[in-house]
């Protein structure tokens, strides 16, 4: 009998096995396509609007698209700290990783708006400027991609402390840190773009 490299000590798992479930690779899938589109027209937009893709990174608070990066990358971690727990059937540190993944997510959110309230007190505003558009645009969608991801932390969170999830059985909550962790690539991505590139 074929076994996957890594399975949890009391649970086997068959080789093929796909991670969570189809349905979420479908929703990763679909998320990686429209950030794959957005990303296509951010080269366009840069291609033909230079100059402002050129400037537009020092009208953005760059230490807030470090701050979200640093929390992005750390709340995956915590994820996936959630995700070792339950295959070696502690649920309890499994739910207390999942916590602090959600809180992650709730801090990226936050500093998410406090930049959004910056942007607009220093007239970084979303008209006449290419760069500014594309930067509402995917830290919009990035932003929304968040929330759907905080909302399957929650459920993960009430299914792990309700005792849903063993070893054997896990996922409900694999496909939530897999989403988290396909909205971490999003991110590793945007930041370099608006914040970083001229």
């Amino acid at each position: 009998m074929e076994m996957v490299m890594g399975a949890p000590a009391g649970g086997l798992e068959a080789a093929g096995r796909v991670p969570g479930n189809r349905g979420m690779w479908v929703g990763i899938l679909c998320e990686l396509t429209e950030f794959a589109l957005m990303f296509l027209a951010y080269a366009w937009f840069k291609q033909v609007h230079p100059a402002d893709f050129h400037h537009g990174p020092a009208m953005l608070n760059t230490a807030s698209g470090v701050w979200n990066t640093v929390v992005m990358l750390t709340s995956g971690y915590f994820a996936v700290r959630a995700l070792l727990a339950i295959r070696r059937n502690d649920a309890a540190a499994a739910r207390n990783w999942l916590v602090a993944t959600l809180a992650g997510g709730i801090a990226f959110l936050l500093i998410k708006a406090w930049e959004f309230s910056w942007n607009i007190d220093h007239g970084v505003v979303g008209t006449g400027n290419s760069f500014v558009a594309m930067y509402y645009y995917l830290t919009f969608n990035h932003l929304v991609h968040v929330v759907w991801g905080c909302l399957g932390l929650i459920w993960a969170i009430l299914r792990t402390s309700f005792g849903a999830y063993s070893p054997e059985d896990h996922d409900g909550l694999e496909a939530a840190v897999l989403y988290w962790h396909a909205t971490d690539l999003a991110w590793i991505v945007i930041f370099p773009l608006l914040y970083v590139l001229r």
